[in-house]
C-alpha cells in the first residue's frame, strides 16, 4: 500500500470543508486562542514558496493549540483596496473590482491547496461594501471625537463644544500649537467669544480637535502625469514613471491625530510581547524627546526664530541655525544680496521627496543673508537654510552646535563657518563629540558645570527670562489618511461652504461608484472629482488609504456576519487581544501603529473592552530566491559551464531555477524557454552544464521564484508545509532550496511504511510496547510540545525525524506508539496524519484528539553507559544499572572479556567505582 499523497491530501480537503471542521463558534466552554496573519494583500502573479511561510507557522500553531483544547479563531481574509491593486488593474486594462476578484480566487485557490485550518466562514475582502460600511463608521467615531488631554483618552466631539460653551478652551488647549483662530489672531478664546462665532469659524476651530481632521498637506504633484504620486514614485525630482518634473502642491488631506496618543503607544509597548528590535523601531518612530523651545531675535528685523532643541546646554556652542526649506520665516529674513541664491536652493528642494531628503548624503545649504542673536551673550549667528531640516519635525529650525553634533560638524566644515569649542579637551577639532558628560567651557555663567547639570539651569534661565519653555517633542507626525485615487474606502463626507458635514450613518455605506476611467481629477484632486453625480452631491473626493481597512480588520473576524455594528461587545470580549499575531518587519512603523491606535480610541468610546489590538508579535523572516546563473561567452550565444567560465570572458545570466536540478541546467529546456536561446550552444563539463548560485531576493525579475503549487503536486502539501518549517528558525530569512524537500519527502514515506509496506501491506500491530519504545515516544512528545510553544518548528521537524528512525531501529510498529506519534504530528503534517489514524481504526477526526501528555517516568534513565578503566586507562564502556551495588558493578566489571584481556591474568587490588560517572579496575 502505497503513500499516494495527492489522493490522501483531496480527499481530506473535501472531507475537512464538506464537515466545516475548521468552524468556529464565538460560543464555547473552551479557553479562546486567537491567531492571526497579517492581512494579504492578494496580489496579480500568485503565491511563490516564500508567501506561506507565515501562514504555515500559524496553521501549525492553531492546530497545536487545539489539540491542547482551545477553541481557536484562526480567519483569513484579504487588503484588498488601495494602489497595487488599481495600479495592477490599470496595466491590465480591468476594473480594479474585476481583478481583484480574480486574484482573490487564485489566492484562495493556492491556499486551500496547502491545507490551512482556516474559518472560511469569517473570510471578508475590505473592498466589499458591507465590510467598508464599517470602516466608514469607524471614521465618523474618529471624526466625532476628540483627545481630551485632562482624562487621557478619546471623548465625543459634543462634550467639547458643551465645556466652550461653558469656559471657553482655556482648559482645552488647541493640538497644534502653533495654530491661530483666523478671526482674533489668538489661541485661546472664551465662553463669549464661542457664541459669537459663526457656524464656519466654530466648526473651523473644532476641526483643530477632532481625531479625525481635514487641513492642507503637501503632495508630490506631477503635471504631466496629472496625479500625485508617492514618494517612492519620484526619484530625483522627476516621476519615475516617464521621467516627468514633479513639484510640491498643497492640497486638502484627512488626517488622523495619532500624536495625541503618542505617550499611550509608548507606554503600552510595555505590555504587549512585541520583539526587542520591533519596540525599539516603534520607540524610535515616535521619536519622544524632551528640550526646550528658545525664541532668537533677528538683526533688524521684527520677526522672531523659534527653535526646539533637546540640548540647551550648548547655547554658547551656537554657531550657525539652519531652517527648513519650508519655512514661513525665509521670504522675510532673506537679504536681497541672498535672494536669487535662496529662490534657487528652494526650488531645487522642493522636486524632492522627504525620504531622498533625509537619505542624501551630500551636504547642500544656503545662507540667507539673516542672523540671530543670541540672547545671553548678544552674539551673531547666521541663519542657513537646508534640506536636512524638516518643516514638519519641532519648530522646523535648529541651532547648530558643531562641536557637539556631527552633522553641524560637517555642514560648518563644507561652508567654513568658524567652530566655537565649548567641551575643552572633549573636542579634538575633527569629530564633533555629542557627550553629556564633559565641563563646559567658553559658556559663561554655565563655565565648569557638567554638562548634563547645565540642561536644567538653561531650561529654568529661559522661562524667567520669558524667551522659551520647556518642551516634551514627538518626531512623528499625524497620519495622512486620504489618497488622491479611486480603489479605496471613499469618505462619508459633504463639503458645504468650506464645512465638513458627516454623512448619517444610516446611509451607511456610501459605495465607490463603478467607472470606467482612472483619470486624476482637476488640479490634482482624486478620480471622483471626474464624476458629475459624485460632485453634485458636494461629496469628498479623496479616498481613504490602504492602510484603513486593516486599521481594525482583527476585530470584524471576531463577529464578520454582524449588519448591525462593526463587532458585538459580546465577541470582542470573549475573544480579546489577538494571542498572536504573525508577519513581517515590514509593517513595523505603519500598519502596526495604526491599528494600534484605532484600538484604543475605540476603547477610549467604550466599544471594545482592550486597548491593544496583539498580545504576542512574531515577525516571520523571508524565503529568499536561490537564483541560478548561466555563463554567456561576451558577443556569442555559446554557454560556458561554471566550472570551466574563467577561461572566457563570459556575463552571468539568471536563468529560470524551474528548469535547473539543483545546479544541472536542463539545456533543452533551456532552448525552449526564450526563443533566443534556440540556438544556444554549450560547454559541458562531464557532460553537464553546472550552474553558477547566488542568494537573492525571491523575485520573478530574477527568476528565482516557485510555485507553491508545482511543490505540492510533485510532493504534497504535507511535504509543503515540513520542509518550510524546516529550512531554519520562523524568524530568520533563509534560501528556498527545491532539491532539499527531498529529504523531507523521503521521511514522510518513511513514516508510512512504519504502518503500511508497500508488498507486504498491513504491518502495524496491537502488541503491548516495550520501555524501549515508550521512551522514544515520550521523549518527541516533551521535545514537539516544548518547540511548538516556542516556535522553534525546525527544530520540531527534526524531532519527528529522529523519532521515526529510532522507531525503524526498534523495528517498533505498535498502535500504542503510532496513535499518539500521529496526534502531534498533526500540525506539521494534517492529510497524512488524518488518513493513518482513520487506517488505525479510529472513526473521530484527529483534529479533535487531545495532545498526548508527556510520562516523565519512561524519561527517568535507568541505566548509564559507564566507562570502565584499567589502571586509569580507557578500556572500553559498558551499560550498568544505576541501581547497581558496588558489588554488583565488581562482579559485572571482572566477568567483562576486555577487561579481564587488560588485566592480563593478574589479581584487582581493588575497584574504584563512582556512582553515576566511572569504574576503574586498579591491578
Amino acid at each position: 500500500m502505497e503513500y499516494n499523497f495527492r489522493d490522501i491530501e483531496k480527499k481530506w480537503q473535501a472531507q475537512w470543508k464538506a464537515s466545516g471542521a475548521y468552524k468556529v463558534s464565538n460560543d464555547s466552554p473552551k479557553p479562546k486562542f486567537y491567531v492571526l496573519d497579517m492581512f494579504p494583500y492578494p496580489s496579480g502573479v500568485g503565491l511563490h514558496v516564500g508567501h506561506p511561510l507565515g501562514y504555515i507557522a500559524s496553521d501549525i500553531y492553531s492546530r497545536f493549540k487545539r489539540l491542547k483544547g482551545f477553541n481557536v479563531l484562526h480567519p483569513m481574509g484579504y487588503d484588498a483596496f488601495g494602489l497595487p491593486a488599481e495600479q495592477y488593474a490599470i496595466d491590465h486594462g480591468v476594473h480594479p473590482a474585476v481583478s481583484t476578484d480574480q486574484n482573490i480566487g487564485n489566492f484562495r485557490r493556492q491556499l486551500d491547496n496547502i491545507g490551512f485550518c482556516f474559518d472560511w466562514d469569517r473570510e471578508f475582502r475590505t473592498s466589499d461594501p458591507q465590510y467598508y460600511k464599517w470602516t466608514q463608521w469607524i471614521f465618523l467615531q474618529l471624526f466625532h471625537s476628540f483627545y481630551n488631554r485632562k482624562t487621557k483618552k478619546a471623548d465625543h466631539i459634543n462634550n467639547l463644544v458643551k465645556a466652550f460653551e461653558k469656559e471657553g478652551n482655556a482648559t482645552h488647549e488647541i493640538p497644534h500649537d502653533k495654530y491661530q483662530i483666523a478671526k482674533t489672531g489668538k489661541r485661546v478664546f472664551t465662553a463669549a467669544e464661542w457664541a459669537a462665532f459663526n457656524e464656519k469659524e466654530q466648526q473651523d476651530i473644532l476641526m483643530e480637535y477632532r481625531l479625525a481632521y481635514c487641513g492642507y498637506g503637501e503632495v508630490n504633484w506631477c503635471e504631466a502625469l496629472g496625479t500625485v504620486l508617492a514618494n517612492d514614485e519620484v526619484v530625483n525630482g522627476v516621476s519615475e514613471r516617464g521621467g516627468y518634473p514633479v513639484v510640491k502642491k498643497k492640497l486638502r488631506q484627512w488626517y488622523l491625530r495619532i500624536t495625541e496618543y503618542a505617550d499611550r503607544l509608548l507606554e503600552g509597548l510595555d505590555r504587549i510581547e512585541f520583539s526587542e528590535s520591533m519596540k525599539e523601531m516603534q520607540t524610535n518612530w515616535i521619536g519622544k524627546s524632551y528640550g526646550a523651545e528658545i525664541t532668537f531675535d533677528i538683526q533688524g528685523n521684527s520677526d522672531k526664530l523659534t527653535v526646539y532643541t533637546t540640548r540647551p546646554d550648548t547655547i554658547f556652542g551656537v554657531d550657525f541655525m539652519v531652517i527648513a526649506p519650508e519655512h514661513a520665516l525665509i521670504k522675510n529674513i532673506t537679504s536681497s544680496e541672498q535672494q536669487q541664491a535662496v529662490e534657487e536652493y528652494v526650488e531645487y528642494v522642493q522636486s524632492r521627496s522627504e525620504r531622498e531628503r533625509m537619505a542624501e548624503k551630500k551636504i547642500s545649504g544656503v545662507f540667507t543673508g539673516a542672523y540671530a542673536i543670541n540672547p545671553f551673550n548678544g552674539s551673531s549667528i547666521p541663519i542657513w537654510i537646508s534640506e536636512y531640516v524638516l518643516a514638519g519635525y519641532g519648530t522646523g529650525a535648529i541651532m547648530a552646535v558643531p562641536c557637539g553634533d556631527e552633522r553641524d560638524h560637517k555642514f560648518a566644515n563644507h561652508f567654513n563657518i568658524p567652530i566655537t569649542n565649548i567641551i575643552g579637551s572633549a573636542y579634538d577639532g575633527k569629530e564633533a563629540n555629542a557627550t553629556k558628560d564633559a565641563k563646559l567651557e567658553n559658556s559663561d555663567f554655565l563655565n565648569g558645570m557638567v554638562m548634563r547639570n547645565a540642561m536644567e539651569v538653561v531650561i529654568q534661565k529661559i522661562e524667567e527670562m520669558g524667551i522659551g519653555v520647556r518642551k516634551v517633542n514627538f518626531r512623528m507626525r499625524d497620519a495622512a489618511f486620504s489618497r488622491q485615487r479611486y480603489w479605496g474606502e471613499p469618505f462619508p463626507i459633504k463639503w458645504k461652504h468650506g464645512i465638513a458635514y458627516p454623512l448619517p450613518e444610516n446611509e451607511l455605506p456610501l459605495e465607490l461608484p463603478h467607472v470606467e476611467s482612472y483619470k486624476p481629477g482637476p488640479e490634482g484632486e482624486g478620480p471622483l472629482a471626474n464624476i458629475p453625480a459624485w460632485t453634485s452631491r458636494d461629496l469628498e473626493t479623496n479616498t481613504m488609504p490602504g492602510y484603513a481597512g486593516s486599521s481594525w480588520y482583527f476585530l470584524r473576524y471576531m463577529d464578520p456576519h454582524n449588519e448591525a455594528e462593526f463587532c458585538s461587545r459580546k465577541a470582542s470580549d470573549y475573544w480579546g487581544q489577538v494571542d498572536l499575531y504573525i508577519g513581517g518587519t515590514e509593517h513595523a512603523v505603519g500598519h502596526l501603529l495604526y491599528s494600534r491606535m484605532w484600538t484604543k480610541a475605540l476603547y477610549d468610546l467604550g466599544f471594545i473592552g482592550h486597548d491593544e489590538p496583539y498580545k504576542k508579535l512574531v515577525n516571520q523572516g523571508m524565503i529568499q530566491g536561490s537564483s541560478r546563473f548561466v555563463y554567456r561567452i561576451h558577443g556569442t550565444n555559446k554557454y560556458v559551464s561554471l566550472g570551466l567560465k574563467d577561461q572566457y570572458q563570459t556575463d552571468a545570466i539568471h536563468v529560470d531555477v524551474n528548469i535547473v536540478d539543483g545546479v544541472e541546467l536542463d539545456v533543452e529546456a533551456f532552448k525552449k524557454w526564450r526563443s533566443d536561446y534556440e540556438s544556444a550552444e554549450f560547454i559541458l563539463e562531464d557532460g553537464k552544464y553546472i550552474c553558477g548560485t547566488e542568494v537573492e531576493k525571491m523575485s520573478k525579475r530574477l527568476y528565482n521564484t516557485v510555485n507553491p503549487d508545482d511543490v505540492v503536486n510533485k510532493y504534497g502539501a504535507d511535504t509543503f508545509r515540513m520542509y518550510e518549517m524546516f529550512l531554519g528558525p520562523v524568524e530568520q530569512s533563509k534560501p528556498w532550496e527545491t532539491k532539499g524537500i527531498e529529504g523531507t519527502h523521503r521521511f514522510l514515506k518513511k513514516l508510512w511504511r512504519l504502518f503500511y509496506d508497500e508488498t507486504k501491506g498491513k504491518v502495524w500491530t496491537e502488541e503491548k510496547a516495550t520501555p524501549a519504545e515508550l521512551k522514544v515516544l515520550h521523549k518527541t512528545i516533551k521535545k514537539i510540545e516544548e518547540d511548538t510553544e516556542r516556535f522553534s518548528f525546525n527544530t520540531g521537524v527534526s524531532a519527528f525525524m529522529v523519532c521515526v528512525n529510532e522507531l525503524i531501529d526498534l523495528k517498533c510498529n505498535k498502535k500504542e506508539i503510532l496513535e499518539n506519534l500521529l496526534i502531534i504530528l498533526t500540525p506539521y503534517a494534517p492529510h497524512v496524519s488524518e488518513e493513518l489514524w482513520h487506517l488505525l481504526g479510529n472513526s473521530n477526526s484527529i483534529l479533535d484528539a487531545a495532545f498526548p501528555k508527556v510520562n516523565e517516568s519512561y524519561l527517568v534513565e535507568s541505566s548509564k553507559e559507564y566507562p570502565i578503566s584499567v589502571n586509569g586507562k580507557l578500556r572500553t564502556t559498558i551499560t550498568i544499572s544505576l541501581d547497581a551495588t558496588q558489588e554488583e558493578v565488581e562482579k559485572i566489571a571482572l566477568g567483562n572479556e576486555i577487561v579481564q584481556k587488560w588485566m592480563e591474568g593478574k589479581p584487582h587490588k581493588k575497584i574504584i567505582y563512582v556512582k553515576g560517572k566511572m569504574v576503574n579496575v586498579v591491578v
